[in-house]
């Protein structure tokens, strides 16, 4: 009779430690608190020649490799999202700048700006007076969702030429 004991007392014992462990990791995981986003301001410019360009303008450095971007034209979400950070990605020109880059190594800080380039293979297409919203996330908690209206890209390269110093003066 107690040879018969031995296998229902291993099973009860294994059973206990099993449901102790599982215990023990709820409760460290209830305690630790997820990673909170950082607290930053951004601005955003975007042209119909697909180009949309960020600019960190105070608060904490983002990581990139936690970033998300997603980006929407007037209310609609691009077909293709940016993998961000990327080289070449499907819907967007390759060589994004700054922190959009797989290149780009550190925290995104106030000062520094991003930018890529959208496909005009991707849907909707950025025209002048659109409204175009770039939020970012830090894992799934929103860091800033900037928005501009987009501007022709012959009016901002005409207002870039028109502000530079003429030769010979």
């Amino acid at each position: 009779m107690t040879r018969a004991a031995a296998p229902v007392v291993g099973v009860v014992l294994l059973v206990a430690v099993t449901v102790a462990s599982a215990a023990g990791l709820g409760v460290l995981l209830a305690v630790t608190p997820p990673a909170a986003a950082p607290v930053a301001s951004f601005d955003c410019t975007a042209t119909s020649d697909g180009e949309i360009r960020l600019v960190h303008r105070g608060g904490e450095p983002v990581d990139p490799a936690r970033l998300r971007v997603r980006i929407r034209v007037d209310g609609r979400p691009l077909a293709e999202q940016p993998p961000v950070p990327f080289f070449a990605a499907r819907g967007f020109g390759s060589g994004p700048t700054g922190p959009f880059n797989s290149a780009y190594s550190g925290r995104w800080t106030a000062g520094e700006t991003a930018s890529l380039r959208v496909a005009s293979t991707n849907r909707p297409a950025l025209e002048a007076g659109a409204t175009v919203e770039v939020r970012l996330y830090a894992g799934d908690h929103r860091v800033a969702a900037p928005a501009t209206t987009v501007q022709a890209a012959s009016t901002v390269s005409a207002l870039s030429s028109s502000s530079s110093v003429p030769s010979g003066t």
